[in-house]
């Protein structure tokens, strides 16, 4: 269920945040037997919900012989617990979920070891005093006697050096990531970072762009681990299109933090396209969102504008809008160049996007005149390969052979990758 507290959420329509709750729960194959918003008046300290409606729940577990209980907010550990007690079944909050499907999803090592150490600052936060089976005493070391350690204690201490290693490793994990990000900085591909909203269809965008088969289902975090493939476009022989996890509102902040090595992609990027659901009722809502986030990382600024790259908007879902709507969003892009309407799964928009990529990448290109040995293959095929050849022919005879005049258009860091070649 979804509660709805007084002076919260009073910018999100709690029906939308009832339906992507629902859309959490199926992604990770849950069956939902029913599913309703709750109004909170007042926040009740021991349960968060009030006795009525806590009696409620319970009727409708046994009346639905349902299992588990999903809160879509934060609960606090005394909340859970008793919540547990009192409905007679398991019961998550919002962040318990995400971790869930987190942790079902996650493929490779890097993701796994974020998820871990999310889960187990959760199950921190998680251990109360109050719990039984953790009123255990171990006995008295050495000359101290006394109570000894209690099992709480003991678990704590546990799960605190095993996050503390976690956290050795993902660095380990971000300064390789660095070095790689360092190896792309140095050669000439630019990289196209896809973000937005969770089932926004980023995934379906990069498939549609690269031919690639990344899982792209209609389930929220369909993808959680980075990929990346290159691609070709007008005027840019290569480029590299990655594509990253999607965003959702409160996200964990155990999240937030385990999963940043992730977004740092999208602060390297040349370009930053935003994919947005235009179809879902909620979009703005998600858009702000999204926005948030990327400003946290300082790829854009207040106003939404990127602050090292571009931010194309782009459109997604067009084909699920009516006639009507469709016209209306038509006149909005058609004034505004950092948006691009398309359909990933129909590919209407997606050669416009294209379009618009090579240009933006191309912006200031200028066309030089290069006169090169013929036998010095490498730097002649790294224009062929990094420019836009425009003519070749040959320029007479040179001191140690024949020698080849190229013209190519070569924006102004190609040009410098082209000249540090000689380094």
């Amino acid at each position: 269920m979804c509660p709805d507290i007084r002076g919260q959420r009073s910018s999100e329509d709690p029906t939308a945040r009832l339906e992507e709750a629902r859309g959490l729960a199926l992604a990770i194959g849950i069956v939902v037997a029913e599913s309703y918003i709750l109004n909170v008046r007042v926040v009740r300290p021991n349960t968060l919900f009030g006795e009525g409606q806590v009696q409620r729940i319970a009727t409708d577990c046994e009346l639905h012989e349902a299992e588990l209980v999903i809160v879509d907010g934060a609960l606090s550990a005394i909340q859970q617990r008793n919540l547990e007690e009192k409905i007679g079944r398991k019961v998550i909050d919002r962040t318990g979920l995400i971790l869930e499907i987190f942790g079902e999803r996650a493929a490779t090592a890097e993701g796994r070891l974020q998820v871990e150490l999310a889960h187990l600052d959760y199950q921190q936060s998680r251990l109360v005093r109050s719990w039984t089976h953790l009123e255990r005493q171990r006995g008295g070391f050495g000359f101290l006697g006394g109570p000894g350690e209690t099992q709480i204690e003991a678990d704590r201490r546990m799960i605190r050096d095993r996050m503390g290693k976690l956290r050795r490793e993902l660095e380990q994990v971000r300064k390789t990531r660095e070095l790689h990000r360092k190896r792309r900085g140095r050669a000439p591909w630019p990289v196209i970072a896809l973000v937005g909203y969770t089932n926004a269809g980023k995934s379906t965008l990069f498939n549609r762009m690269t031919g690639a088969d990344v899982m792209a289902e209609d389930l929220l975090f369909a993808t959680l681990d980075p990929t990346m493939r290159a691609i070709g476009l007008p005027g840019v022989e290569k480029a590299i299109l990655s594509d990253t996890v999607g965003f959702i509102s409160d996200l964990p902040t155990q999240l937030v933090a385990a999963f940043r090595a992730t977004l740092e992609e999208v602060t390297a990027a040349d370009i930053v396209l935003h994919v947005r659901d235009i179809a879902n009722p909620d979009s703005v809502q998600q858009k702000r969102q999204v926005l948030a986030v990327l400003a946290d990382l300082g790829v854009v600024n207040e106003e939404g504008e990127g602050v090292d790259a571009p931010v194309i908007e782009v459109w997604n879902k067009w084909d699920l809008l009516n006639e009507e709507r469709r016209d209306e969003l038509q006149t909005i892009a058609s004034t505004d160049d950092s948006v691009i309407p398309i359909s990933a799964i129909t590919g209407t928009g997606v050669d416009a996007l294209g379009d618009r990529l090579g240009a933006i990448l191309t912006k200031g290109a200028r066309t030089y005149a290069f006169v090169i040995p013929a036998s010095d293959g490498a730097r002649i095929a790294w224009l062929h390969a990094h420019g836009e050849v425009l003519d070749e022919e040959g320029a007479g005879q040179g001191e140690d052979g024949p020698l080849r005049r190229i013209d190519v258009r070569l924006t102004q860091k190609e040009f410098g990758r082209f000249e540090a070649l000689d380094d």
